[in-house]
């Protein structure tokens, strides 16, 4: 099987070449494929020497996992986000996980950072995950290119685009749920206060099910702030 790993990006100078340096090992099995947003800062420019491909779209986290997946030769599609790393040996599970039933899944994930409870955080999102099989992009989602393509790709959402994936991707299988953890970012969670974020999160979520516009709903998780003013 061919793998592609598709990183969305917007403003990422700070952290694109360090991610990007931990996959160049999986570059002999992997193609690494950047999709910009329309960056002002140098992203572009220090992405190219480390990536195979680096495309431009539409700003948009939903548009420009797409237009990746569009560009992508491999069979099975890796959504990663700028800001999280693989664990070892990543390709080697996934692998392992995929079968003829299961043809998408996600990883548990461990937030970084000095807050305590972003162990907690960690540790609810994994095993509600389980429960639900809803997983978050900080999870890192993985799916072959054929059934991303036959449930219609990322909903063109402005937030809950993995949700909604998530939910169609579940009509034809549970995930895989690997118990090795990526590392994602905890740098909102401590932006915004831990404890004001994890209840605007579950806000969030509960009126996205609820069918409230998630053009109204990316605009309170942007702020951080929980009603339009």
């Amino acid at each position: 099987m061919n793998y592609s790993i598709i990183l969305p990006t917007l403003n990422e100078e700070q952290s694109i070449v360090s991610c990007l340096t931990a996959l160049q090992p999986l570059r002999a099995s992997c193609e690494i494929i950047v999709v910009d947003g329309g960056s002002a800062d140098n992203t572009k420019r220090l992405a190219k020497p480390l990536a195979d491909k680096v495309i431009t779209s539409a700003k948009g986290r939903a548009i420009q996992m797409n237009a990746g997946a569009e560009s992508a030769a491999g069979d099975l599609l890796i959504f990663l986000h700028a800001d999280t790393s693989l664990p070892q040996e990543a390709i080697k599970q996934i692998e392992h996980g995929i079968n003829g039933n299961r043809q998408w899944g996600r990883f548990d994930v461990e937030l970084s950072g000095g807050h305590p409870m972003l162990k907690v955080i960690a540790c609810f999102m994994n095993h509600r995950s389980r429960l639900t099989g809803i997983a978050t992009g900080d999870q890192v989602i993985f799916t072959t290119k054929q059934l991303f393509e036959s449930v219609g790709k990322f909903p063109v959402i402005p937030l809950m685009e993995d949700i909604a994936l998530c939910k169609k991707l579940n009509r034809i299988s549970p995930p895989v749920c690997l118990k090795a953890k990526v590392i994602s970012s905890g740098r909102r969670w401590e932006q915004f206060g831990v404890y004001k974020t994890i209840l605007l999160m579950w806000s969030l979520r509960l009126r996205y099910f609820l069918g409230e516009d998630p053009q109204i709903l990316a605009h309170l998780y942007n702020k951080g702030v929980f009603w339009k003013t």
